[in-house]
């Protein structure tokens, strides 16, 4: 008999002091995305968006230890000032779509990975926001996901709080 990894959904929610337009912006403008994306010690010096249902944004986190690790996300909904839906992958550096393993990955990274990103304005400038990232394996790799996407939320924070 075989057994299936345990999956997990990864669910990140937080409160921004801002109006969710702006908050709609740090997702779906490349200068904001660059501000934002990636853990801490690591840079975006890329993030080419194409903003709009069946469109694909190609994206570099960059590190001086680690190199640069690239990112596509295919929308597949769009809904403004609500949700964006989009499946998560690693790519090369031309865009190519590539398989976790083939750079390095350990086998509970997922491809092909469905997230949601959802947006509830507060009132009085502010935005609760939702980050859903479906499927992970239970392991290494979910808690290293957890750890960056809170970090890159708290940079988020940041950019938002400039204005």
């Amino acid at each position: 008999m075989t057994t299936q990894p345990e999956q997990h959904d990864l669910t990140f929610v937080r409160v921004f002091d801002a109006p969710v337009e702006a908050v709609w912006k740090a997702w779906s403008d490349s200068e904001s995305v660059k501000q934002w994306w990636g853990p801490d010690g690591f840079t975006a010096p890329m993030a080419t968006i194409d903003f709009r249902e069946g469109g694909t944004s190609h994206l570099c986190m960059s590190h001086p230890q680690f190199g640069d690790n690239y990112s596509l996300w295919q929308y597949q909904t769009i809904e403004p000032l609500r949700r964006i839906d989009f499946i998560h992958n690693l790519a090369d550096k031309d865009g190519n779509r590539v398989d976790p393993a083939s750079v390095g990955m350990p086998p509970d990274f997922p491809a092909d990975q469905r997230q949601s990103i959802l947006f509830k304005s507060l009132g009085d400038h502010q935005t609760e926001l939702t980050v859903i990232e479906y499927g992970w394996t239970v392991g290494q790799m979910m808690e290293m996901s957890r750890m960056g996407m809170e970090q890159c939320l708290d940079k988020m924070a940041v950019l938002l709080a400039r204005g």
